[in-house]
Order: structure tokens, then sequence, then C-alpha cells
């Protein structure tokens, strides 16, 4: 059985992936497909440092995973000319030996994601100067943009996420200073699971609780709607580089419920 928790993420992905505008799909050659039980996506047009959409995950879970499909999936992105991407491994996936098979495509172990879960407990108070509510349509644009340069997608990428704004499933958080967005978040809802994604913050506005508020906002909106399993993720942390989503994550009440694996091809 798949975790609920994997299955939301995977869920997510495959909606945004369904969600690109067709000539912006096109044009950055912007595609998901299936390989087994796995969800591949694959956005040639974006940087290299776009592997939270050039990953693939699923893989083992539904069913045992075949030499055969890894051996596609890398194929895949080479054809693609796609220089850094992840599979995740979750700790779940099966059968034990995926691992060794990533490592005859010339993949190595890169940065784990950590996953997390929270249930129905109200949230804790969190302070910040921004005005914080559920975006509309003419704050797309912006969270686009800032989303965009957050998680590395290069201006290309912002309106992708733009198109995500009022879209079904995706109820999509603003930060605002004084009218002007600041900060995003993203909530996605599937099967009674809230999937939270896509928190960034203009480096102008960083450090006045943005994501903290926007947290705890997608909270309430998630059990106001009926979510009994909240659950998010980010990298984990390591020596020199940490996750500052990490510390705002487990104050909002979330608690770490799995590493999943990651690997990529070694860095250029």
């Amino acid at each position: 059985m798949v975790p609920r928790i994997e299955a939301v993420e995977r869920a997510a992905l495959e909606d945004m992936f369904a969600a690109v505008p067709a000539d912006l799909a096109m044009r950055l050659g912007i595609e998901g497909r299936r390989v087994g039980s796995a969800f591949v996506g694959r956005a040639a047009g974006l940087p290299a440092s776009a592997v939270v959409v050039n990953r693939t995950i699923g893989l083992g879970l539904q069913a045992p995973a075949r030499t055969e499909e890894v051996a596609e999936i890398a194929a895949l992105y080479r054809e693609a000319n796609i220089a850094r991407w992840f599979l995740h491994l979750h700790p779940d996936a099966r059968p034990d030996d995926i691992a060794d098979w990533a490592a005859t495509q010339g993949l190595e172990r890169a940065r784990a994601w950590v996953k997390f879960t929270r249930g129905r407990a109200a949230p804790p108070e969190a302070a910040s100067d921004l005005e914080i509510r559920l975006a509309g349509p003419g704050e797309a644009a912006a969270i686009g943009r800032i989303t965009a340069d957050a998680f590395d997608l290069g201006p290309e990428g912002a309106p992708w996420i733009a198109a995500l704004v009022g879209r079904p499933g995706w109820f999509i958080y603003c930060g605002l200073d004084r009218g002007e967005v600041v900060g995003s978040g993203a909530l996605f809802t599937r099967d009674g699971v809230g999937f939270f994604d896509w928190g960034a913050t203009a480096p102008a506005a960083r450090g006045r609780g943005c994501q903290s508020a926007m947290l705890r906002a997608r909270v309430v909106h998630a059990l106001e709607a009926g979510c009994d399993l909240l659950s998010t993720t980010t990298g984990e942390e390591v020596p020199g580089d940490p996750q500052h989503s990490y510390s705002n994550i487990l104050r909002t009440g979330f608690t770490p419920e799995a590493t999943r694996l990651n690997f990529a091809p070694p860095r250029r």
C-alpha cells in the first residue's frame, strides 16, 4: 500500500504537470509520464537547478520496480539533456535492489528529503506584520516570480507556478506588505490529506515571520476542509547547510515521518 503522504505528493506533482499552459509546455519541454508505478516529471527548458520539478516519484511503491524501469527513467532524462534530476526512493519501495540499480545508471546519493506529518491539533499562533490571505488572480504573476526565484526554476518557470492560483485542489496563500506580494505558499488537498508545498519569501521580506504565518494559515484551511492528515517535505539538515524551513515546520506542529533518499547524476 502506498503511504498516504507519498500518494498525495505524487498527486500534487502530477496535477502540477497537468496544469502547465500548453504553449509553455511546448516551449520548455515540460512533460509528465508514467514508468511502471513511477511518475516521471521532465522540464528540459528550465535550469539544471530545477530538481523540484525534474524528479521521479513513486518507483517501487504500487508495484515492485524492475531494473528495466530504472534504466528507462534515466534514459528519459538523458534524451531530454536534463543534467540534474532526482530519483526518489521511499523507505517502503521494493525491491531492496533499487539503490544498486540507480548506481548502474551513474546516479549517486544526493541530499535526502524529510517527510513530515501532523494531525488535527490546532496550530500554534504565528506572529507576522504581513497580511496573510488566500491569493487571487491578481497576485498570480507575483507569486510565480517569487516562487520561481526561491526554488531556482528561473524566470521561465514563473508562469507555471502562477497557473496554480485558482486551480481546483490548490489553495495558494500570499503574504502582502502594504498590498505588495512578498511571499507565498501552496496547499494541495486530495482524499483527506493536505500537502504543503512551494513556500517562498522575497529576500527583502525575510525574517518577518511570513512562512510561519503562512504555514499556520494553511493548516487552519486544511483542518476546516476536513483533512485528517497533513504533510510536507524539505531537505534534510546537513552540517554547514541548514534548512531554514525545517524549524518552521517543526514549530507548526509537524513531526518527521520518514526520510526519502534521492539519487541524482553527479554535479557537472
